[in-house]
């Protein structure tokens, strides 16, 4: 079992100059996974800091979905896959941000936890804000999008790429944890009210998945050194986890404008 970050030293690079106030949910919409019948949120977050930051997790699927739905078979192949269920404009990030009152102006960082097709929706977007991910990540040629299908280049913006766990800003850190993709991360945030929050991403996508063989992660072994050092943190200190995709979980998470603080 690897150890939690509690034991293990990061590396600061001070990118945040606030401590985290909010952390809001916002709901990029519905996918129903064909294998197993799950139907699946997709999440993104906004995490606000009292010194004014707005950082921008994650944006969803392609901003065409949300006029055309049909391209995610007819253009993306997803259908061999699932099926997107729902995401209209009112999943689109600009319209989870109108929810608690922000415009796409007040983003002042952005995430990318992993590039695939449902993270990648503000991959082009909100460019006047630099964005943090994994340096194995951005190192990859194309952003992975889904299966063979690579449409994206790395857009043109400020990237800020980081190669360890790292303290980004007070009771804000980066996790790497690989093995969904190369360059997959998750986030820890300490909230004043409830404290300690693991935003697991596709690192561990539901509580189940840590009996599973993760034989459809890019890196099968180290996507389960990643979930398991992710629980075992989670457990330690009675975190709150939330995961990347769980159903059951999804239906009761506070979503925008409700969020936590």
């Amino acid at each position: 079992m690897l150890d939690s970050w509690h034991r293990t030293p990061f590396f600061c690079r001070m990118i945040l100059q606030g401590r985290p106030t909010h952390l809001f949910v916002l709901d990029y919409g519905l996918f129903h996974v064909h294998q197993n019948g799950r139907i699946i949120g997709i999440p993104g977050f906004v995490i606000r800091t009292d010194a004014g930051e707005v950082v921008l997790v994650d944006g969803g699927f392609p901003a065409k979905y949300a006029h055309d739905p049909e391209a995610a078979s007819r253009e993306d192949h997803l259908g061999a896959f699932g099926e997107v269920l729902h995401c209209g404009p009112e999943n689109r990030p600009e319209a989870q941000l109108a929810l608690i009152g922000l415009t796409p102006q007040d983003i002042t960082h952005c995430i990318l936890t992993h590039s695939h097709i449902d993270h990648i929706g503000a991959l082009d977007q909100f460019l006047h804000a630099p964005m943090i991910l994994s340096a194995a990540e951005r190192a990859l040629p194309k952003p992975l999008y889904w299966g063979t299908v690579q449409p994206m280049g790395w857009p043109e913006r400020d990237y800020v790429e980081l190669q360890d766990d790292t303290a980004i800003g007070p009771d804000f850190q980066v996790l790497h944890t690989p093995g969904h993709t190369p360059g997959q991360i998750s986030l820890r945030v300490t909230l004043p009210q409830t404290g300690p929050v693991l935003i697991a991403s596709d690192a561990l996508s539901r509580p189940a998945e840590l009996q599973s063989n993760f034989n459809g992660a890019m890196d099968p072994k180290r996507a389960l050194q990643s979930a398991q050092r992710l629980a075992y943190a989670a457990n330690d200190s009675a975190e709150l986890m939330i995961y990347g995709h769980c159903p059951t979980q999804w239906t009761s998470l506070r979503k925008a404008p409700d969020g936590y603080q």
